[in-house]
């Protein structure tokens, strides 16, 4: 693992170069296969705890600020920061520990395999298969990406991909689904500005969310992995 200080960008090198990659990376184009986890969401509409746009929201701000979207930016800070691979290695085994259910933990090691293999063979990097937020990380540091953007996006792309399952499984309108993402975005920002938290402010406390996804392990019918 190289453990040179990435590059620092500047705001026109970062518009130039950085924004159309990591609008590639967390695209849906991007084949690590998001559509098919739902995070548990599929659970929460089949129980009819999630019928509309409100209590879609509640739930997907409360994942942002108090599950996975606070741990999984502190993870891809982490890993952005590491210095060796037994570093990078440690840093993905919280992750992995920190994963609620066998669902969660296939939804973020699918992913991150998927993302590391396509980074690897797009960018000629490097990077072991790792869990998505660790993942993001090390290949932010590999691109030399700035750490902030690449957490921005993230989230933002977290924050679509569950928007996109709600809009298949409440159902919600196309148009809510925008207004839900829109009006998250700030937040989204707001968790971004803070990703160099350390490690000791992991946890969650996002407990419908984790339990909904060890319900959904035995759900009778299901279109969705998570």
């Amino acid at each position: 693992m190289d453990t040179a200080e990435p590059m620092r960008m500047t705001t026109d090198t970062l518009h130039a170069q950085g924004v159309l990659t990591l609008a590639q990376w967390f695209s849906p184009a991007f084949p690590i296969g998001a559509f098919s986890f739902s995070h548990g969401l599929e659970h929460l509409v089949d129980t009819g705890d999630i019928a509309d746009v409100v209590q879609f929201r509640g739930w997907v701000e409360q994942i942002l600020r108090y599950g996975a979207g606070h741990n999984d930016t502190l993870l891809m800070s982490a890993a952005y920061r590491a210095e060796t691979d037994a570093d990078l290695a440690a840093i993905d085994a919280r992750a992995r520990a920190l994963a609620p259910s066998g669902e969660r933990l296939l939804e973020t090691a699918e992913q991150g395999r998927s993302f590391a293999n396509t980074i690897n063979d797009v960018w000629g990097t490097d990077l072991p298969e790792l869990c998505y937020p660790v993942a993001v990380g090390a290949a932010a540091r590999a691109c030399s990406l700035p750490l902030a953007a690449t957490a921005s996006m993230y989230l933002h792309a977290l924050l679509s991909a569950l928007t996109s399952a709600a809009i298949r499984l409440v159902p919600l309108g196309q148009t809510d689904g925008q207004k839900c993402i829109f009006g998250l975005l700030p937040l989204c920002d707001e968790l971004a500005a803070g990703v160099d938290q350390p490690l000791e402010r992991l946890g969650s406390s996002a407990f419908l969310a984790d339990i909904a996804s060890m319900k959904h392990e035995t759900q009778y019918s299901r279109m969705f992995r998570t």
